[in-house]
């Protein structure tokens, strides 16, 4: 499977945006698929993640209330909606596929990792 992230850029805080994450290869429906991110400096955090129906989801604290994730496996893409962003949130968002079909919450447990998008957050 090979995944395409996009729709980083830079954005005010307190501002929005949606990340999308293409997905060719496999059986894109039975995948649980994750989002990370990795500021400068600092490693890759969990984001969100959800499973392969969308009926389960699982988002990090600090982004809890904030940001969705939601898929649409028809065009194969799972998005990340994030509001109220804040500068804190800068970083590479990455997408990727959890293994053995389970939601994991560290990157160990992903793997088919996109090339990322960056998302700015200017105060």
């Amino acid at each position: 499977v090979q995944l395409q992230a996009s729709g980083g850029g830079l954005v005010q805080a307190g501002g929005s945006l949606t990340l999308s994450c293409a997905a060719s290869g496999r059986t894109f429906s039975n995948y649980v698929m994750g989002w990370f991110r990795q500021a400068p400096g600092k490693e890759r955090e969990f984001v969100a993640a959800i499973s392969w129906s969308g009926g389960t989801t699982n988002y990090a604290g600090s982004v809890k209330g904030r940001f969705t994730i939601s898929r649409d496996n028809t065009k194969t893409t799972v998005y990340l909606q994030m509001n109220s962003l804040k500068p804190e949130d800068t970083a590479v968002y990455y997408c990727a596929v959890g293994v053995g079909g389970r939601i994991w919450l560290s990157a160990g447990g992903y793997e088919h990792w996109g090339q990322g998008t960056l998302v700015t957050v200017s105060s």
